[in-house]
């Protein structure tokens, strides 16, 4: 039972996107929960007797969910941990994270969930959700006991990392997850297409002479995976989609009334491989960033609603993981702490409303994992976010709570900035402590 004092947030900007409010007004917290919320509270008055937090006016909205996380632990903590991204989560206003499977060992059987689950008990920072891998040990042979997984408090499935690549595994899983209403997320990467590719195949690529990836990498795992979806009836997410022919299979499979949904990260819609420049490292992810079309894409898709969620694919290494040759660096880039004031590059640009840029981040994620989460609602955990819509500032990778500091935004002019995140009331996070 959570027992922390009654705390109210006054004189804010109340923003829900699930219900379409967005009004002044105050919130109450009490014993981990939202009590009460609305223009009408505290409206003859502040409150007496109890922490009050003064909202200046600012957005409180429910805290941000991020569906796509690597925390390393276990096997590499000395890229991250499960208590260190917890604080970087945190500083990013993102209240809950579902992590992926590829740890060492892989998250494939009930130990590794329980590890997961116990590791974010003893660190009291934000939620964590693992996912289970769908292969074991992610060779894309043998499917793991999901309804054991699913049971322990797996909220998804994935091989993360690498694909399912065999078509007749991805079959049975698919058929396999159906049974449990949970999704199978696929890494849709042909790897006897990426080869040794580093960055997208083009012109820059060729300039730079570098091994390049062609769309098709992740156009033809998509468009398969989607017969296959058609087959079982199975629930199918693309995490980290990138290329236009992808988003318009997705466009095309949710026309058609299949269960098939996916998360686009903010690199893919704020970058391109322009911004790999000359053999920066910091910018190689997988999928790579690609070309101003396929970025364009990604805004269209998150515009025409066909792109559900965004998610930030944080993915920390070491410098020793980076400062190498492009052929041999790691892919990933950390996201936790940029992934609010880029998202909100989709509102300042003009490209969706606030309500829109927010819904992919709280409540259509939640919906995606079956987490009660992402809502404003009488009742449901005090997990929220303060932000400043416009606070103009630089990203300084200098500052970040993560171990490592692998990002390519590092002095990107950003609007927006959180002030405070809660988690079941508690204060996990505020600007300037």
């Amino acid at each position: 039972m959570i027992h922390e004092e009654p705390t109210a947030y006054v004189n804010a900007r109340l923003l829900d996107p699930d219900s379409g409010l967005d009004s002044p007004g105050a919130l109450l917290a009490k014993d981990g929960v939202i009590a009460d919320f609305g223009p009408e509270l505290f409206a003859d008055g502040g409150p007496e007797g109890i922490a009050t937090v003064d909202c200046g006016g600012h957005c409180l909205a429910p805290g941000l969910i991020d569906m796509h996380v690597h925390f390393r632990e276990p096997g590499h903590e000395h890229k991250e941990t499960i208590a260190t991204g917890g604080l970087a989560a945190a500083a990013g206003g993102v209240t809950s994270v579902a992590c992926m499977p590829n740890t060492k060992p892989v998250i494939d059987d009930v130990a590794l969930v329980e590890f997961v689950q116990r590791r974010a008990r003893e660190a009291k920072g934000v939620k964590v959700y693992p996912f289970g891998a769908v292969t074991k040990g992610l060779e894309g042979k043998q499917l793991t006991e999901m309804g054991m997984l699913a049971e322990a408090g797996a909220v998804a499935f994935s091989d993360d990392g690498l694909p399912v690549a065999d078509s007749q595994v991805m079959r049975r899983a698919l058929s396999y997850a159906r049974t449990f209403d949970l999704i199978v997320s696929q890494h849709a990467e042909d790897l006897s297409l990426t080869s040794c590719g580093c960055m997208a195949e083009g012109e820059v690529s060729t300039r730079l002479g570098l091994p390049g990836i062609p769309d098709e990498s992740e156009i033809v795992v998509v468009e398969r995976d989607i017969r296959l979806v058609a087959l079982t009836g199975g629930r199918y997410h693309v995490a980290h989609i990138s290329t236009a022919g992808a988003v318009d299979a997705v466009r095309r499979a949710k026309r058609a009334g299949l269960p098939v949904t996916c998360e686009v990260a903010p690199h893919h819609f704020a970058l391109t491989e322009h911004d790999v420049g000359d053999y920066r490292t910091f910018a190689k992810m997988a999928p790579p960033l690609r070309s101003e079309t396929n970025r364009k894409a990604m805004v269209e898709g998150l515009k025409d609603g066909t792109i559900d969620a965004i998610a930030s694919d944080h993915a920390p290494h070491d410098q020793e993981s980076k400062r190498v040759p492009m052929e041999r660096a790691a892919n990933g880039i950390v996201g936790l702490e940029t992934m609010l004031p880029l998202s909100l590059e989709l509102y300042h640009g003009g490209h969706l409303p606030l309500r829109e840029v927010l819904r992919r981040l709280t409540s259509a994620p939640a919906d995606l994992l079956g987490i009660d989460a992402g809502r404003l609602r009488r009742g449901a955990p005090a997990d929220l976010v303060l932000f400043d819509l416009d606070a103009p500032w630089r990203i300084d990778r200098d500052i970040f709570r993560s171990k490592s500091s692998n990002t390519p935004f590092d002095g990107r002019p950003v609007q927006g900035r959180v002030l405070r995140t809660v988690v079941d009331g508690r204060t996990l996070f505020a600007a300037g402590t």
